[in-house]
């Protein structure tokens, strides 16, 4: 079973304002992209059990011109509060690069 960091040429996460992240996952062409853009793997639920997110806040969008999907969900604190250890949302990606996608 493929991983996603081997279906995706790259993948990154970034600050989508005080209270969002966002991560763009730009696969490595369209065969892959259309296999995988609606996985359930890339669901809420993923997003909600690895990051503590809630489910129905996690917002998916496929950017087909582009072979992109780009996920955004609420942080669980807002940036630069006193738990934060990531403020620019930089390092998130790395959880999800050895998802197993199916």
């Amino acid at each position: 079973m493929a991983k996603l960091r081997q279906v995706c040429r790259h993948i990154r996460s970034k600050n989508a304002g005080p209270f969002w992240v966002t991560i763009d996952l730009f696969f490595d062409g369209t065969d892959n992209y259309q296999k995988y853009r609606d996985s359930e793997v890339l669901g809420a639920a993923t997003f909600a059990s690895l990051y503590g997110t809630d489910p129905q806040l996690v917002k998916r969008f496929a950017i087909d011109r582009l072979n992109t999907v780009k996920i955004s969900f609420v942080r669980t604190s807002a940036q630069g509060g006193v738990i934060e250890r990531d403020m620019h949302a930089g390092q998130h990606y790395v959880r999800l690069l050895d998802l197993e996608m199916n």
